[in-house]
């Protein structure tokens, strides 16, 4: 392993040399006991050194720039880099949100059309573009609802319906908004059954959380029966927009029946995610609870734009100012690129790639469903583990041949999980040369399993103790004395 940055300091190299003050200083700024006595002991090296050593840090990260990643339901495909371009743009970029609105008229026109453009997707014609990220804009759509309630004097609807295939954020995100979840059991096809369902529907039922296609990557063919159940017994759906990557310009959950859904803007919309990258999402809603929505509001009025407050049954605010602005570029970009017919092709593109995959991988590992999948589908490592090789053990393997590991164990209702989403923008050539590393590991599950069990080999850091990691994590370096 490449020696630490500190290890390579001498005494008199710099990086930077700092210009000396040309300012007065002014005394008292800092409280006595917050000022140093003595200098940090930092590095000590030369400016090529420095930047070689941060480039090293950072080839260390897998990144859908450097390798494959088909992490399941969280769309970790390929977004332009034009897109990065334009959220860097200089009147973006340096936008304050304190600035007048007669300053920032050109922001705020690219929210109104993005909030267009999501309606439009999303067949629901109010939209609001605050909450931060999928969770986030979970708990903005769940606090909508229970405003909706109590607007109408229904405080009996405390419940949240949750399939065992819902994502895995749904429970947390309805407990925390203060309802009671409900989790009902799916059918032998993976998808929500109608007889379960119906049994606990009634006067305290405020909505059902979905996420279409649902986490085993299976769309709910009978939504049409969902929804009116649901209605017919007074309460609301809410769409998970997860897996919107598997249904855009193909379906739209308005026409499905929901009533609030929130995209995720960093998934599915041209936002590089992932290991605490940033996120963005759009919350949207029938014209029912769009009083309701977190304020301000853009709107457009007189020709211009403004920031609406004066929303007496909003939710209040959600997130400061713009919300997460650049994202919000970036999303709005990539749509307006794509268009309608290129959104569609997305799908579609997704839909063709998890099912060739699924094909090839079926008479290798064990597919619990047998209907043909949308944009991602699970794998069970069930037939390796009878050899002592684990769905962990195998995705750590993965790390070997330079892949990064799919979503194991989830979802929990299928042993051995593997859920993996190629993705549309990966080609053929990648997804075979996927397809053959995942059979060459089972293979040595038969022939070599100890291989398999001690991966990953090639890493940087090898095979860590996850339940120390767990409960004792260490999350600072400290320089040994």
């Amino acid at each position: 392993m490449e020696e630490l940055i500190y290890e390579r300091s001498k005494p008199g190299r710099q990086a930077i040399t700092v210009p000396k003050l040309d300012v007065d200083k002014k005394p008292n700024l800092i409280p006595d006991e917050y000022v140093r006595s003595t200098a940090p002991a930092l590095a000590e090296v030369s400016e090529l050194e420095l930047m070689r050593h941060f480039v090293k840090l950072s080839q260390l990260n897998h990144c859908i720039d450097k390798g494959f990643y088909p992490l399941g339901s969280c769309t970790m495909k390929y977004n332009p880099k034009v897109n990065d371009m334009l959220a860097a743009l200089e009147g973006f970029k340096e936008l304050h949100p304190l600035q007048p609105l007669d300053q920032v008229q050109g922001a705020l026109e690219l929210m109104w059309n993005l909030q267009q453009s999501i309606s439009e997707i999303t067949g629901l014609p109010a939209v609001t573009l605050q909450p931060a990220a999928g969770a986030h804009g979970e708990l903005t759509g769940l606090l909508l609802i229970k405003a909706y309630f109590k607007d109408k004097g229904q405080h009996n609807r405390t419940k949240i319906i949750v399939p065992d295939t819902a994502h895995g954020t749904n429970p947390a995100t309805a407990t925390m908004a203060g309802f009671d979840v409900v989790e009902i059991k799916s059918n032998k096809k993976g998808l929500v059954d109608l007889a379960a369902l119906k049994a606990v529907l009634g006067p305290d039922t405020a909505a059902i959380m979905l996420t279409n296609p649902n986490t085993l990557g299976l769309f709910e063919e009978e939504i049409g029966s969902i929804q009116k159940l649901i209605h017919e017994a007074g309460g609301l759906l809410y769409y998970d927009g997860a897996n919107l990557n598997a249904i855009l310009g193909l379906v739209r959950p308005g026409d499905m029946g929901f009533d609030v859904c929130q995209l995720n803007l960093h998934k599915t919309f041209s936002t590089p995610h992932g290991g605490g990258g940033p996120g963005g999402c759009a919350v949207a809603t029938k014209s029912t609870l769009e009083p309701y929505l977190p304020k301000p509001v853009v709107v457009k009025k007189d020709g211009k734009f403004i920031l609406e407050t004066d929303r007496p049954k909003s939710i209040g605010k959600i997130k400061g100012f713009y919300g997460n602005f650049g994202i919000l570029v970036r999303a709005f970009a990539y749509i307006s690129s794509m268009g309608s017919n290129g959104l569609s092709q997305v799908s579609k593109d997704a839909i063709l790639s998890a099912n060739y995959l699924r094909a090839r991988l079926s008479s290798h590992f064990n597919v619990t469903h047998k209907q043909p999948c949308m944009h991602e589908f699970v794998l069970s490592a069930s037939r390796q583990k009878e050899r002592g090789v684990s769905a962990g053990h195998i995705v750590k393997r993965l790390l070997d041949f330079g892949v990064h590991a799919p979503t194991v164990y989830f979802p929990m209702i299928v042993p051995e999980a593997m859920m993996i989403e190629p993705t549309e923008t990966e080609t053929k050539e990648t997804l075979d040369e996927f397809a053959s590393i995942l059979i060459a590991i089972d293979e040595e599950s038969k022939n070599d399993p100890e291989t398999v069990r001690n991966a990953p080999h090639t890493t940087v850091v090898r095979k860590l103790d996850e339940a120390l990691a767990a409960r004792k994590p260490n999350l600072r370096w400290r320089r040994e004395s």
